[in-house]
Parts: structure tokens; sequence; C-alpha cells
């Protein structure tokens, strides 16, 4: 209901574009000599003629799935690595240069019209938006067609303008919400918008996509472990699984630490602790570890403000009493 609602436009334009509605399709691509689909999400299914080769993230299931087919695995599994220590930022990032390997032994199949392309990893694409997968139409997206230019792969033109007269040779050709589709089966000729209700149509009927809405906001996670971030006060028991604390061993204090930078592997700096992590299960008093990732600033800047409605409280964060006298601020 943003349009409704009177904000300041260039608001409600961050409000739409964090948020990241989106309708297109979600198609499955086979894998050749394999019973694995790719699943993609795509606004722009009326493009899937002009898809060249497709990109996975690196933490996608596919690669362990396929990890006796696929040739290069050693090369991939290093790209992977390196991969796992840079943020969702960094790895997004436009003016970042491209990099990715192709997963060698392995192809898709474009469902359309049966090519079978290529399958690179990328940390460009990111496992927790949409499928973790996508199929790359360079001729028609910039980031694609960077990264087609970059590693030689095939550029090829399937929306023109009405007079004909755009060409891809040097930059990708991306004013594509009207336009006439060419080199496109059976969708040649049509308006942008026809050919994508005919796609997905087809997809659907052939029973290898549906219609879909998708969104960009999605969980929080807590990704970023710092040594500082406030510790979670919970236990894994063998016996009882995970196990809150008691409220009289609250608040949980953070152990001295000479070494605050987190692993080779992005673990908490804490998980190197191992005299603080052992300890003992408040619920059967056996043998239990402590939870290592924190949760860095987020959780404590997401309700530090409600200890202002009580601030002088040494029994809780703040009273109900004075939690419902001042709140919602």
């Amino acid at each position: 209901d943003l349009d409704d609602v009177n904000y300041l436009e260039k608001i409600k334009i961050q409000q739409k574009n964090w948020i990241g509605r989106s309708e297109g399709a979600e198609v499955k691509f086979k894998i050749e000599g394999t019973d694995k689909d790719l699943l993609i999400y795509t606004t722009r299914p009326d493009t899937m003629f002009g898809a060249t080769y497709m990109v996975v993230a690196p933490e996608h299931s596919i690669i362990d799935e396929l990890k006796d087919k696929i040739t290069n695995l050693n090369e991939v599994l290093d790209y992977k690595e390196k991969a796992s220590k840079k943020s969702d930022f960094e790895r997004t990032e436009l003016a970042k240069e491209k990099t990715g390997v192709e997963i060698k032994g392995i192809k898709a199949i474009n469902p359309l019209n049966g090519e079978a392309i290529p399958i690179w990893v990328s940390d460009y694409v990111l496992i927790t938006y949409g499928t973790g997968a996508i199929m790359a139409v360079p001729a028609h997206d910039t980031r694609d067609y960077e990264f087609a230019s970059k590693f030689g792969l095939p550029i090829k033109q399937v929306i023109t303008n009405n007079e004909n007269t755009v060409s891809v040779e040097k930059e990708a050709y991306t004013d594509t919400n009207s336009g006439v589709l060419i080199n496109s089966g059976f969708i040649d000729g049509m308006e942008v918008k026809a050919a994508i209700s005919a796609v997905i149509k087809y997809v659907e009927e052939k029973g290898i996509g549906t219609k879909k809405v998708n969104y960009k906001l999605r969980d929080w996670v807590f990704s970023r472990q710092r040594y500082w971030g406030e510790p979670i006060p919970m236990v894994h028991c063998e016996k009882c699984g995970w196990v809150p604390l008691d409220e009289k061993d609250l608040p949980l204090v953070l152990p001295e630490v000479e070494e605050f930078l987190p692993g080779e592997n992005g673990e908490s700096p804490l998980a190197k602790q191992t005299g603080w992590i052992k300890t003992t299960c408040p619920h059967c008093g056996g043998t239990a570890e402590r939870e290592t990732d924190t949760m860095p600033q987020w959780a404590g800047s997401s309700w530090y403000f409600l200890r202002y409605m009580d601030p002088h409280n040494d029994e809780a964060l703040a009273s109900k009493e004075a939690l419902e006298y001042w709140a919602p601020i």
C-alpha cells in the first residue's frame, strides 16, 4: 500500500526497492545426463531463448550433489572457499571485477530450445535470493554482459526495438520493457508483454515452471561474526539438545581473549575459546558446549531504546507497566 501513503516519492522508491517485490516465473533447467534440475527464478521469461550460460551461487547444493561428475572439483571448491570470506555487499557490488569458474563436466539444457549451455559458479549470485541459480542473458543484462565478455561466452540478442536498429556488439541492450522478440522460436515477433505471458503459459503447460512472485526482503542472519557481538545464552547438550541458560546465570559475559579476528572459515573468534565453550547443561548437569556465534550489534540496536522507559529497574529491562505506558515509540 505504499502508493496510498503520504511519503516523499524518494522514500517510497527506497521502500519498494528494499522490499523488492517482483513478478516472474520459476523454471527448471535439466542438467544433462542426470535426474537433477537447476531451478531458476526470472522476471523476464521472455528472454529465455537468449540464455547462453547458467550461474550458481558458491553455496548451491548442486556442487556437492554432482561432485562425482565435476571434472575440476578442486578448482570449484577453492573458489567456494574464497567466496565464503566475502560479505553479501562485497559479492553483489556492481562495480567490482567479475570472478567465476566454469563447472566442467555438467551442462544445463535450455527447456525452450534444447540447447546445452555451460554452468558457472560465481559469487555475484547469492544463495539467499531467489533459488541461488540464474540463467544468464548477457545481451540484455549489464552484469551478465560483463561476465560473458570477460570469459568469452556467447551473447545472443533476443529483443530489439520496433525499428530493429539495436546492436549488442559493444554493450547490453537493457531498455527492454517494450520491444519485439527476435531469435526466439515460438515467441518471435511478439511484443515483450505478450511474450512473457506466452512463455509462462508454455512452461506451466509442460510442467517445467510456474508463475511466481518473489521478494528481495529476507530473514536476517548473523553472518558477520565479531567477538564483541552479544553472546547467545544457549548451550548444546548431547542428551537434552539446545538448552537456555538459567536466568540466574544471565547476563552471559564474553571471555577475555587476545585474538579478535574471525577464523579462516568465518567462524566467530569465540570458536577458539575451548575453555569457555565447555560447560555443563543447565537441565541435566551433563557435559555441554556453548553457542559460539554472536549477534553482532543488531540485537542490541533493536531493543536498547526500551531501557530509556525504565532505566533504574534492577529486575528487568523494563517493567510491563513502563512498557505499556511508553510504547510503542
